[in-house]
């Protein structure tokens, strides 16, 4: 936001409350896996007038006049999102990448049909299955989960778990999983009960793109993912499929799911896809894994324990048991030092999701700030001492004043439109 801002006088109280926004993301060191700083491009067109085109339907054949730009915006962030993934065909209309899901389960389940999905607490999502959500509540759900002692998916109890139920589909994806997927196990597997593969890459969507994780496309039947972690678009959803399957995604997206798609949100889903296919993006998500295995690396030499051994991506999830510190008392006190980042549940955890035993890091957003390799040893230092002095008020002061010190380094003007 700018200082001149409409919002300002016309209304001072949400224009503080976005103002202070922008000041959290300046000053802290913003370390949520599934968050990044996207581009003033991506702001610009968010915030632009398709917020007030109502478009049921797809593009040539929708519900409403008047929809010549929104078309255009539609069928061109469609075209993009094809080359970048190499995907015969997609939807681009999803309000984020649960609703995704939704979506392209309903195309092939229906309710009480079987299907498998990673468990939770193993580092599943919670449309993969969970008793508390849509995926859990209407469908019969198999959960197959990770193993105790290498922390990396069983790919054994996968197949047993398939032979034994035969399920109609088997999601493959994971919102706490630092380790490469092998989506060709996964269609393997699910061959041998004819079941359809759906992979959620919602996470690793980026380095997907760039061939720096082996890609699903062309493996899975389904491809979802959301727009805002790794991609570094703005909040939302995509599916990619065959040319034989997109009319039941089309059918289930809407009228199935959802009603007008967001019009000013595709339009900076085609930004965001655009900046995604320039060469650049590719150098970015060489230097997330670079600064992620830099990172893992600097806190387990520093006595960390880290679930599978270290990272292949993005993200890292710490096992804080041997601490005896839980996940939430840690990503509290690192959030007062300056550093956010999410308690999250670790493998065989003992603790509830409100408490946890784990954090969850990840490094696109402090990458896209400009951080590199020294900068994330740094960071990973300063996480270091808080953990090591959860309890000291003057531990975390000094830390604050690291931390401030590089957000000065590394300013977030990119942020202003």
């Amino acid at each position: 936001m700018t200082e001149k801002s409409y919002l300002k006088t016309a209304d001072p109280d949400v224009y503080r409350i976005l103002r202070s926004e922008d000041k959290r993301q300046e000053d802290n060191l913003i370390m949520i896996a599934s968050e990044n700083y996207v581009s003033r491009g991506v702001l610009e067109a968010s915030s632009s007038t398709l917020t007030n085109k109502y478009a049921e339907g797809y593009p040539g054949k929708r519900y409403y006049n008047g929809c010549l730009q929104a078309d255009e915006i539609e069928s061109l962030a469609i075209d993009r999102i094809k080359k970048l993934f190499n995907a015969e065909a997609a939807n681009v209309q999803p309000h984020s990448g649960a609703q995704a899901n939704m979506a392209a389960m309903m195309s092939i389940l229906n309710p009480g049909d079987t299907y498998i999905g990673m468990n939770l607490s193993h580092g599943g999502h919670l449309s993969h299955g969970s008793p508390v959500n849509f995926s859990g509540r209407f469908f019969n759900v198999v959960a197959y989960g990770v193993t105790e002692d290498t922390n990396l998916i069983d790919y054994d109890e996968l197949y047993k778990l398939t032979k034994q139920h035969k399920p109609k589909l088997i999601i493959a994806g994971a919102s706490a999983y630092p380790r490469i997927i092998d989506f060709n196990k996964f269609r393997e597997i699910a061959d041998t009960a004819g079941a359809k593969v759906l992979a959620d890459i919602a996470h690793i969507a980026g380095m997907v793109a760039t061939g720096d994780h082996p890609t699903p496309v062309g493996v899975a039947d389904y491809v979802t993912m959301t727009t805002h972690k790794t991609l570094r678009g703005p909040r939302g959803g995509v599916i990619l499929t065959n040319n034989e399957l997109i009319g039941g995604i089309n059918k289930f997206m809407f009228p199935g799911t959802q009603g007008g798609p967001l019009m000013h949100t595709i339009a900076s889903k085609a930004v965001a896809f655009g900046e995604a296919l320039k060469p650049e993006f590719s150098v970015y998500q060489k230097q997330i894994i670079k600064n992620a295995a830099v990172l893992a690396e600097t806190l387990m030499s520093g006595g960390l324990k880290l679930v599978s051994g270290g990272t292949e991506n993005h993200l890292i999830l710490i096992d804080l048991r041997n601490k005896g510190i839980t996940g939430k008392d840690a990503a509290n006190r690192l959030e007062e030092a300056g550093i956010t980042c999410n308690k999250n549940g670790v493998p065989f955890d003992d603790k509830s999701p409100f408490v946890t035993s784990g954090i969850r890091l990840g490094s696109p957003a402090l990458t896209t700030r400009g951080l590199k390799e020294d900068e994330f040893r740094r960071v990973g230092s300063l996480i270091l001492e808080v953990i090591n002095n959860i309890s000291s008020d003057d531990a975390i002061k000094k830390v604050r004043a690291e931390v401030d010190e590089i957000c000065r380094s590394f300013p977030t003007d990119f942020l202003r439109i």
